[in-house]
C-alpha cells in the first residue's frame, strides 16, 4: 500500500502546524530534546513536502520517505524553491518496511500525517512511528475525522452515504470509497497508545471550523479571515467540536525505555 498521502489530510496550517512549532522550539531549549543541535525530522508518507518544507525553514533536517518517486520529486522542487534543500533529505520507501531506510530511535519528531487512512495495518504503522522516534521524542499523527464526514455528506443529501460512514466500523461509505478508514478522537487515542510506547499528550482538532463557514463569509476580508482564525484557536481543543473536526491531529511522546 502507497504511503503518498502526506496532503491527503490537507497543506500544513493551522493547529497541528502551531503544535509542531512549539515543539521545534522545545527542542531547542536548554533542556530539551537536543539543544543547539538541528533537530531530526522523519516524515513518513510526507508526498511533496506539505509538511517537511516549512519544518526545514524553521531550521530542522528533515528526511522524507514516501513511495511515490513523483511526489519525492515535486518535494525536491518545492525544498529548492523554499531554499532549504540541503536540510530535506527525499527516501523511496513504505511505511511497512520504515525499519529499512530510518534508524531505530534516531529521530526527534516523527511525523505520519494522512498515513493511518490509506495503510492496511494502522497498528503496524504506528509500531514503526514510535520505533523511529528516539526516547522522549514526539509522533504527531494527523488523520481524516469521522463525523465531519457524515455531517459533510448529510448536508450535501448524501444521506445513504452519511449514514454509511457512522456506522460502518472503519469509517467508509462503501467499496469506491479512496480511504481504508476514518477516525473519531478516541479511536485514534487508543490505536496510538495500544502500541505500548507512545502516551498522547495533545488530541485536537484541525480544521474545526473553518472547513463549515461559507465561502461567502470567508471572502469578507482580513477582518473576517482574523475572527475565523480566532474562532479556530478557540474551538481546535473543545470536546465536542474537536469531534467533527475535518482533521484529528495527535502529538505523542515516545516513553523513555524501562518506563
Amino acid at each position: 500500500m502507497s504511503t503518498s498521502a502526506g496532503e491527503r489530510t490537507g497543506a500544513a496550517g493551522g493547529a497541528a502546524q502551531r503544535v509542531l512549532a512549539a515543539e521545534v522550539a522545545r527542542l531547542r531549549e536548554p533542556d530539551g530534546g537536543r539543544p543547539g543541535a538541528v533537530p531530526r525530522v522523519l516524515d513518513v508518507g510526507g508526498g511533496s513536502g506539505a509538511w517537511a518544507v516549512p519544518l526545514a525553514r524553521l531550521g530542522c533536517a528533515v528526511t522524507v520517505v514516501d513511495s511515490s518517486p513523483n511526489a519525492l520529486a515535486a518535494l525536491q522542487r518545492r525544498a529548492r524553491d523554499a531554499g532549504v534543500d540541503e536540510l530535506v533529505t527525499a527516501v523511496q520507501g513504505d511505511a511497512d518496511a520504515l525499519g529499512d531506510v530510518a534508524l531505530p530511535g534516531s529521530a526527534d519528531l516523527v511525523l505520519g500525517h494522512g498515513l493511518l487512512e490509506v495503510v492496511d495495518d494502522p497498528a503496524r504503522a504506528v509500531a514503526a512511528l514510535a520505533a523511529a522516534a528516539a526516547p522522549g521524542a514526539a509522533v504527531s499523527v494527523l488523520v481524516a475525522g469521522r463525523y465531519a464526514a457524515v455531517l459533510s455528506r448529510t448536508l450535501a443529501g448524501r444521506l445513504d452515504d452519511a449514514r454509511a460512514l457512522l456506522t460502518d466500523p472503519d469509517g467508509r461509505f462503501g467499496p469506491d470509497d479512496a480511504l481504508r478508514r476514518r477516525l473519531d478522537a478516541e479511536s485514534l487515542r487508543v490505536l496510538i497508545e495500544a502500541s505500548g510506547t507512545l502516551r498522547v499528550e495533545v488530541l485536537q482538532g484541525d480544521g474545526v471550523v473553518e472547513g463549515w463557514v461559507p465561502g461567502a463569509v470567508r471572502d469578507g476580508g482580513p477582518a473576517v479571515r482574523r475572527a475565523v482564525a480566532e474562532l479556530e484557536d478557540l474551538a481546535v481543543a473543545a470536546a465536542p467540536l474537536r469531534d467533527v473536526a475535518a482533521r484529528l491531529h495527535a502529538l505523542a511522546r515516545r516513553v523513555p525505555d524501562g518506563m
